[in-house]
């Protein structure tokens, strides 16, 4: 009887938020028809850029400094983390170091931290990018650690990081932090999409677990679970995944040879979890995004392979299935090793995806002449400004690499 409750309770928030979203969409507000983005009833088309450090800087000045040098490049939209948690053993270093922090954990729950050193920074870098005519998405919670606090505190030690999909209190205080985010900020114009999590695989740092196999449909069900309460709480703002667009392909076997053997892709064979096709189907789901790190998913397959080769059939793949889904698509994240291969390869994939009518956010943005603490300060494991800079992940470009910076002009 409580299971059938459940559904009639998810049933109608679904029925609200889609009688709601009829309504008119307030001024500002990015819209979607068919697979266009449009802002106050015309197409926008856009290049934007991924910064998750913006929040973690302390400097108001260093913020603008920032998005003064992204609004001059021509940026749109901005890409960054709306999570940024710790371990309540963590806690004393984080207020030492000034360390952005949104979440404490020392329970089976968190505790919320809206102050200075806070969701203000947050609040922050919302504001400023108004200021600087850039729309903001944020990512909810993150596969990589992030979700890991949940499943650590509330499931238990041993368990896989899929139940982070399925087990009712997780998902009950995922929401939880969901209501927060979208309630602070869900009259904002300069919000541009919210997103689900980033890069949501059936594996993270912990392993994953059978219940989350190809066919199970767990990453599917919990994308509709969670778009359809966010669209419950905010009938305007777009939604979105924010996954790495993996196919599940079941009747087309798609993979390479690899020293005399087949070898599977992982990026077709649903391992991933994802199902990119259906997943973009999902009525609360208002555009798709995708990933690319061929040389992050593979091992070298075979001497045939190519970086770009690889990664124009990728983009055509999602353009043909944002297309046949009659929905927009963003190239939300990609990436080369080394500054040769960026110059050779990004604008062949740039000029596809442009082609194909996609959103492009490469990752990522990088800014130089930073000057809170110096310009050098550690911010927490490997991130850290050096001389002014951002960090930078080997995927970072920044304004001093001429021929990679015009690539997104």
């Amino acid at each position: 009887m409580r299971f059938t409750a459940a559904l009639l309770s998810c049933a109608l928030l679904t029925l609200v938020g889609a009688q709601n979203r009829g309504s008119s969409v307030p001024k500002g507000f990015v819209t979607t028809k068919g697979d266009q983005f449009q802002l106050n009833g015309k197409p926008f088309a856009f290049v934007g850029a991924n910064s998750y450090w913006l929040p973690l800087l302390t400097s108001k000045d260093d913020v603008h400094t920032t998005f003064k040098e992204m609004q001059g490049a021509g940026i749109k939209v901005l890409r960054t983390w709306g999570f940024n948690a710790i371990n309540g053993t963590e806690l004393a270093g984080a207020i030492k170091s000034d360390l952005t922090y949104y979440q404490v954990w020392n329970s089976s729950e968190w505790v919320l931290n809206d102050g200075p050193q806070g969701l203000q920074r947050l609040d922050y870098v919302i504001e400023t990018a108004g200021k600087y005519g850039i729309k903001v998405i944020i990512a909810f919670t993150n596969n990589w650690y992030g979700s890991e606090l949940y499943v650590n505190w509330i499931a238990g030690a041993g368990k896989t990081h899929d139940v982070f999909y399925s087990d009712p209190k997780i998902i009950a205080s995922y929401q939880r932090y969901v209501t927060t985010i979208v309630n602070r900020y869900k009259k904002s114009s300069n919000i541009f999409a919210w997103e689900l999590m980033n890069e949501a695989r059936c594996l993270g740092d912990l392993p994953g677990g059978p219940n989350c196999a190809p066919g199970t449909e767990l990453l599917s069900h919990w994308y509709k679970q969670q778009s359809d309460f966010v669209r419950a709480l905010d009938p305007h703002h777009l939604i979105t995944t924010g996954g790495e667009g993996h196919f599940y392909w079941k009747e087309n076997p798609v993979g390479f040879w690899f020293n005399g053997t087949f070898v599977s892709d992982y990026n077709y064979n649903g391992q991933a979890g994802e199902d990119f096709d259906a997943d973009l189907k999902l009525k609360n789901i208002d555009f798709g995004t995708y990933h690319i790190y061929p040389e992050f998913w593979f091992n070298t397959p075979g001497s045939n392979f190519s970086v770009k080769t690889w990664g124009l059939g990728w983009i055509q793949q999602h353009a043909d299935a944002a297309k046949k889904a009659g929905k927009p698509l963003i190239l939300e994240e990609f990436g080369t090793f080394g500054l040769q291969n960026k110059t050779e390869v990004y604008p062949e994939w740039v000029g596809l995806a442009l082609k194909t009518r996609h959103g492009i956010m490469p990752w990522q943005f990088g800014q130089l002449g930073l000057k809170e603490s110096g310009g050098n300060r550690l911010i927490k494991y490997a991130d850290a400004l050096i001389d002014g800079a951002t960090p930078n992940d080997g995927f970072t470009f920044y304004k001093n690499q001429t021929a990679v910076w015009n690539v997104f002009r």
